[in-house]
């Protein structure tokens, strides 16, 4: 969707509204030594619309993209199908363009899909409420965390050691950055940690991940005894939504906080985002909980409506006494999402977990059959970690030669383990694209 708001008449009224001649006039302070008297070496000269696109298409066909091979790629961005009505109804122009509803009689429709959104959240997760999204799963899993010491004026954060490395490398730079000390627990693929024992009397929240960053699918009901038992928050984060189609939702395993990246509904992998953030609690913690909330109302006339409600939390009315400095919500993003789920419904998501559920347990079955190949993920959703007789990153690497994507190297994100491979698999994998990763890895194996 093109969007090119200004003309050349527009700019030289904004001009002469201001009092300047030029834009170039807008830079008057910037010093003229800095300015550059030449094109900068190196860089091409401006190319037309149609070289442009020559140029870009030549660079993309470099690249093996997820949908042209068998891909295999997960660790906390899948990929799914989206159903081409998601994304011809969020671009429609009233959606595309919208942005922050802060005249409730004007934005009636996008607080409503906002409010449609929270509540599928809720249900998924098994919570009392959720917030309008954040900006991705990581962010939301350090602002869980924040969240968690206001409540218990604690600054001790424990880790699970099986936490995605990314969400924990977010945390721990909140850590440093607001002063409270981020604990993280020991690396176990065969998740074996024990972090009862690392709960005391300074504790704030225990942040654990499930299924975690290996694929282990755990119950943390007990965890959430002992962390209730010592006043601290029990936080779970989720990586893979479609998951909650399937297993126990942390609510049912008496999680406070449950964060996750909803990207796997409605969300296309696009390169690495715009993703969208899921942040639920338990109604007590409600204005304790960052970012923006829609609420359901009526009217003088007594009509149903929506508004954003307890926004004096946000950035832009509170500010240095804010709950949280992200004052916006991945709005387009959380759209697909309601879209999606929407067309779902309550069957056909729990219908989407089974069909990846089955997808991963038939590949799991194959890959177990090849030499150099050993599971190691006993109870797993559809992502689950081999250990391989050659180095992850080396196999990997000579798959992809094959037009193979077979998974993430653990060693790419947590050094020293080497011979780690995180797989997953979706609806998408057929059973021709699994039979070529078995194949694949006995040829490199051997």
């Amino acid at each position: 969707m093109r969007y090119l708001p200004l003309t050349d008449s527009d700019r030289r009224a904004m001009l002469a509204a201001i009092g300047v001649p030029s834009v170039d006039s807008l830079f008057r302070d910037v010093p003229e030594s800095a300015w550059l008297k030449k094109p900068i070496d190196g860089l091409p000269d401006h190319m037309g619309e149609l070289e442009v696109d020559r140029a870009l298409s030549a660079m993309a066909a470099k690249s093996v993209t997820a949908g042209s091979v068998p891909f295999f790629v997960g660790g906390g961005a899948y990929k799914h199908h989206v159903p081409s009505a998601v994304d011809h109804l969020i671009q429609r122009g009233e959606f595309m363009t919208s942005y922050t509803p802060y005249q409730p009689e004007i934005t009636q429709g996008t607080l409503q899909y906002l409010f449609e959104f929270q509540t599928q959240v809720a249900l998924i997760t098994g919570m009392d409420v959720a917030n309008a999204s954040m900006y991705d799963g990581s962010t939301a899993a350090a602002e869980a965390v924040v969240m968690a010491n206001r409540v218990t004026r604690r600054n001790r954060a424990v880790l699970s050691g099986n936490l995605h490395p990314m969400y924990r490398a977010v945390i721990e730079t909140h850590a440093k950055l607001l002063d409270f000390e981020a604990v993280t627990g020991r690396i176990d693929p065969k998740d074996a940690e024990d972090l009862i024992a690392k709960i005391d009397e300074a504790t704030s929240c225990v942040v654990v991940q499930n299924p975690d960053f290996f694929g282990n699918l755990t119950d943390f009901t007990k965890l959430a005894e002992a962390c209730q038992a010592k006043g601290a928050l029990l936080i779970v984060a989720v990586t893979e939504i479609v998951s909650l189609g399937a297993v126990k939702s942390p609510g049912e395993m008496g999680a406070d906080i449950v964060v996750a990246e909803g990207q796997s509904i409605g969300n296309a992998l696009n390169f690495g985002g715009p993703y969208v953030g899921l942040f639920a609690t338990k109604e007590k913690y409600v204005r304790q909980m960052p970012g923006r909330l829609a609420g359901q109302t009526v009217d003088a006339a007594g009509r149903r409506g929506w508004v954003l409600t307890l926004s004096t939390r946000e950035q832009h009315i509170r500010r240095e006494k804010a709950t949280s400095n992200i004052c916006t919500n991945s709005g387009l993003c959380a759209l697909a999402f309601t879209i999606h789920m929407s067309l779902l419904g309550e069957d056909g998501f729990t219908r989407l977990a089974g069909l990846n559920h089955a997808a991963a347990v038939s590949l799991a079955g194959k890959l177990a059959g090849v030499k150099g190949v050993e599971v190691l993920t006993g109870s797993f959703f559809n992502e689950f970690t081999v250990r391989l007789s050659k180095p992850a990153a080396q196999v990997v690497e000579a798959l992809a030669a094959k037009h193979i994507l077979a998974g993430i190297p653990v060693s790419r994100l947590i050094p020293g383990h080497d011979d780690l491979l995180v797989i997953a698999a979706t609806e998408v994998n057929t059973q021709a694209d699994m039979d070529a990763l078995a194949k694949g890895l006995s040829e490199v194996l051997s």
